[in-house]
């Protein structure tokens, strides 16, 4: 008999008393169990800000995101001991390949954020501000991780993924985590958190797991922690009413099962392509992980001419649906997490059926492959009708969280938008149209109340990832019923464990204390040019005044017939009354081009391997012939960039192997006043200086 242990302060912990079961979704049987009885949830709060998020904090974004691309590596090892205990919570192997694999998917993505900031301990956030005439006080802000813990109570429909997709998060942003499971499938968290503590990967006290009732945890809670939660609405609204939380003003993300719902354009006609995609992705919503989850399609809407054909075809679709052991690979659709989600399921579909009729399924039986019907948790996908949906709110506010849907008629796209809504917010809403008008009309119509929004027809079919598929680098979550939480997004999740602070002071002082130049501060002598700067050798601020230019009518005539940029600005003979120039102007991108020309060191190789790219170039005030320039060249950011590795030797690119890093420079083109006539900032890859 499996017994599932906590992982507390430091220890694994075996719960004494007050044991609950665990069930194999599939047979019925018990075959483990799990307690937290005795567990100071109190140490474990402590343990974690005062072990596991100085630890955190010392990392840098690029440590901490390397390190979860090292998790993620070594998770992959331990593939087939995951997917075998996951057929036990009923799930098939496509059903299990979105929640393992998918969720290491996620540690992969938000590694690759990395590069999204700077390798140190904070970064800034958004644009500085000059906040005087002077040009001697500014302001900007910047990001630093919260010194609490995250503490994730997560549902039981996808106990890998909800438990990777929101640590990989507060791991990259520096916050340790408690995470807190299910129970009713939290042994297959508990087996893939003992390989993440076994990896030693992060440092102890970043992570702690509780398999079990979470006692007194939330009531421990202060300021700098953060809570998410997933799971129903009304459990939810239940624990952000806890004391500590509203005293506290704890952030608390919650992200609710929501009655998600999906479209057919009213363009669509039953020999279009779209017919058919909306059918597909009906039945795979319905049956994928057996309805039980957070994003699955619960409402249906059609257009009322086509509501009987609809009805047809979804009937032949979803009979098509074999049901059974998810050991069998012949089966699509495994059973429930368990007889209790089957009893609620049940429950919830009586009431539904108060105002709406069952087309498709039985409440009663259901035939199933390899697997006993009866002892196992197991329910034939039900599909209702409802042909007034206008008239019930039954449909709109009951949610059976299982392969339960319900079919219903609309008018008109504003129709669609209304009823839509009536789900009072949802994670995610699909249109399945090839009408780009339409699609435009339901989008702007109804993203008030909707999280995601995705717009499915025959050109993106193929590489779509479907309705139900939250993704890394967008955000998951929704307003209203939906929890108004928002997790992931990119960085934008990043955020959410990071405290703003908004900082004041003189521009040389900000250059200083955020590692990046800010304009009108003072610029340092580089002793020798830039260029001939290693990586590490470079110090932000590194500045050249280059020496002048003068800017001809010859230049710009060559110029443009080398370009072939025959601008009218640009030609001499152009009659300027009534445009926005006195005379010939110089192209931008000449004076860009003679920018290059008067800042790079030529002829002898040096650290600077190559131009990057440019960003943020503006040409600000008119260049004439007669006008000189010169540039004033500083060194505003430098990106750690990681050495690539492969597994592939062959894969190795001429480079590779080559220490490195990403310099942005700040690009200033002064005229002949001092005036700024252009502005860029320039990146360019320097090598690190050789051991």
């Amino acid at each position: 008999m499996l017994q599932l242990q906590n992982y507390v302060t430091g220890q694994w912990f075996r719960g004494q008393g007050n044991e609950q079961p665990l069930f194999d979704a599939v047979t019925g049987e018990p075959f483990g169990t799990t307690s937290t009885q005795g567990v100071d949830f109190k140490s474990m709060i402590d343990y974690a800000r005062q072990k596991g998020n100085p630890a955190l904090r010392q990392l840098t974004f690029h440590e901490r995101g390397n390190r979860l691309k090292a998790l993620a590596f070594h998770l992959q090892k331990h593939l087939p001991a995951f997917y075998a205990l996951s057929y036990r919570s009923g799930a098939t192997k496509a059903d299990s390949w979105v929640d393992i694999e998918g969720g290491i998917g996620n540690l992969f993505s938000n590694a690759s954020l990395r590069r999204k900031f700077p390798n140190e301990t904070f970064c800034i956030d958004g644009e500085s501000h000059n906040l005087s005439k002077g040009n001697s006080f500014m302001g900007t802000h910047i990001l630093v991780p919260k010194e609490g813990v995250a503490i994730h109570i997560n549902a039981f429909n996808f106990p890998v993924w909800g438990m990777l997709e929101k640590i990989a998060v507060n791991l990259l942003a520096g916050v340790p985590a408690i995470v807190k499971p299910a129970t009713a499938t939290s042994y297959l968290t508990e087996a893939v958190f003992r390989e993440i503590i076994n990896s030693k990967i992060f440092p102890e006290g970043s992570l702690q797991l509780i398999c079990g009732s979470s006692g007194d945890l939330l009531h421990w809670v202060d300021s700098q922690d953060v809570v998410t939660f997933t799971g129903s609405a009304a459990t939810g609204v239940l624990l952000k009413k806890i004391p500590a939380i509203l005293d506290n003003n704890v952030p608390f993300n919650m992200e609710a099962d929501s009655l998600n719902c999906i479209v057919l354009g009213e363009s669509v006609q039953p020999d279009d392509p779209e017919w058919e995609l909306f059918i597909k992705e009906v039945r795979k919503e319905m049956t994928l992980k057996a309805g039980q989850r957070c994003t699955g399609v619960r409402r249906i809407f059609v257009p009322a001419r086509h509501l009987d054909a609809m009805t047809h075809s979804l009937q032949k679709a979803l009979a098509q649906t074999v049901i059974g052991s998810p050991y069998n690979e012949k089966v699509r659709m495994g059973s429930l997490a368990g007889q209790q989600q089957r009893n609620e399921v049940l429950a919830q579909v009586q009431k539904l059926l108060a105002s709406s009729q069952l087309i498709y399924g039985s409440l009663d039986s259901v035939s199933v492959l390899d697997a006993d019907a009866e002892k196992g948790a197991f329910l034939s996908p039900l599909l209702l009708r409802n042909d007034s949906p206008f008239a019930t709110n039954t449909p709109h506010e009951i949610e059976a969280f299982g392969p339960v849907s319900t079919l219903m008629p609309y008018q008109g796209i504003d129709e669609a938008i209304a009823l839509s809504k009536k789900g009072k917010g949802s994670l995610v809403t699909t249109i399945v149209t090839n009408d780009t008008q339409e699609a435009r009309q339901y989008v702007i119509g109804a993203a008030s109340h909707h999280g995601r929004i995705l717009v499915l027809n025959r050109a993106c079919a193929k590489e779509s990832t479907g309705h139900g598929s939250p993704l890394p680098l967008l955000v998951h979550g929704g307003p209203g019923r939906a929890g108004g939480g928002e997790e992931m997004g990119g960085i934008r999740g990043v955020k959410h464990y990071l405290q703003r602070t908004a900082l004041q002071g003189s521009p040389t002082m900000i250059t200083a204390i955020t590692s990046v130049y800010q304009p009108y501060a003072e610029g340092k002598d580089p002793g020798k040019h830039p260029f001939k700067k290693y990586f590490e050798e470079l110090q932000i601020g590194d500045q050249l005044i280059t020496k002048k230019r003068m800017i001809t009518a010859e230049d710009i005539d060559r110029f443009a017939d080398l370009s072939g940029d025959h601008f009218y600005a640009h030609i001499k003979e152009t009659d300027f009354e009534g445009t926005m120039f006195e005379r010939q102007v110089a192209h931008g991108y000449l004076i860009m081009s003679l920018a290059a020309g008067l800042f790079v060191d030529s002829y002898d190789k040096n650290p600077v391997l190559l131009n990057y790219g440019i960003d943020e170039l503006r040409f600000t005030k008119p260049v004439y012939p007669g006008s000189e320039i010169q540039i004033r060249f500083t060194c505003k950011e430098k990106l750690l960039q990681d050495k690539r590795i492969v597994d592939n030797p062959a894969d190795i690119k001429r480079g590779d192997d080559i220490e490195k890093g990403i310099v942005k420079w700040l690009v200033e083109i002064l005229d002949e006043n001092q005036e700024i006539t252009g502005i860029a900032t320039i990146l360019t890859m320097v090598a690190k200086q050789p051991l």
